[in-house]
C-alpha cells in the first residue's frame, strides 16, 4: 500500500473547492457512480470523510462500524459548512504519524492504520473526480494522493478478478493515457464519462 505517510490536506482542500462550486440545481445531477446523484455523492463524501477521520483517531464506533454500502448518503441542510470542516479535521487527523500504525476501524472492517489510510487517499481522489465530473468542474488532483491512489488500485486490480463489489470490473485504458485516466479506469470507471447533456 504505502510505506510512508501522506499529506490528505492538498487533497480534501481540492474537494472541499469542487464541493463548494456545486450549486442547488445540480445536486439532483447524475455522477459516473449510477446509484448516486450529486447529493448522494456529496453524502458520501461527508459520511467517508466522519468516518476515516475517526479510523485515524482509533475511536471505533458507529461511524467506523457502518459499511458503505447501509442506506444511500444524502446531505442535510448545513452540508455547505460541515463538509469542509470535516474534510479539514481529516486532513489533520492523518497529519499524525501514529494514524498510519498498529490497527484500526473502517467500514466495518478491522485493518492496518498505513492500509485504511491508503484507501482514505483513494476515496479521496476518486471521488474528487466524480464530483467534478458531474458538475463540469476541472479537476486537478494532488500529485502525491493520485500516484498513491494509482498503487493501490493497481494492487487491488491484482488481488481479485473485480467482477463486482467495491470497485467493479477494470475499464482498459491505453497504457500512455495519463495516470488520472489510469488511475479511474483501474477503479472500475470510464474515464471518458461526461455528464448527460
Amino acid at each position: 500500500m504505502t510505506d510512508t505517510t501522506l499529506d490528505l490536506g492538498p487533497q480534501t482542500r481540492i474537494v472541499a473547492r469542487l464541493a463548494e462550486g456545486v450549486t442547488d440545481e445540480q445536486l439532483a445531477d447524475g455522477t459516473p457512480c449510477p446509484r448516486y446523484a450529486v447529493r448522494n455523492m456529496l453524502g458520501h463524501l461527508l459520511g467517508l470523510a466522519v468516518a476515516f477521520r475517526d479510523a485515524g483517531r482509533k475511536s471505533p464506533g458507529a461511524t467506523t462500524d457502518t459499511g458503505p454500502e447501509a442506506a444511500l448518503p444524502d446531505i442535510g441542510p448545513g452540508w455547505r459548512e460541515e463538509l469542509p470542516e470535516v474534510l479539514d479535521e481529516l486532513a489533520g487527523v492523518w497529519r499524525d504519524p501514529a494514524a498510519w500504525t498498529g490497527m484500526t476501524r473502517a467500514g466495518g472492517l478491522d485493518l492496518p492504520g498505513a492500509v485504511t489510510g491508503a484507501v482514505t487517499a483513494d476515496e479521496l481522489v476518486i471521488h474528487g473526480w466524480d464530483l467534478a465530473r458531474a458538475t463540469g468542474q476541472s479537476y486537478a488532483p494532488d500529485p502525491a494522493l493520485l500516484r498513491a491512489s494509482y498503487d493501490f488500485l493497481l494492487a487491488a486490480a491484482a488481488d481479485s478478478d473485480r467482477d463486482g463489489g467495491v470497485f467493479g470490473p477494470v475499464v482498459p485504458v491505453p497504457p500512455d493515457a495519463p495516470l488520472l485516466d489510469r488511475t479511474i479506469g483501474l477503479s472500475g470507471r470510464d474515464p471518458g464519462w461526461t455528464r448527460p447533456a
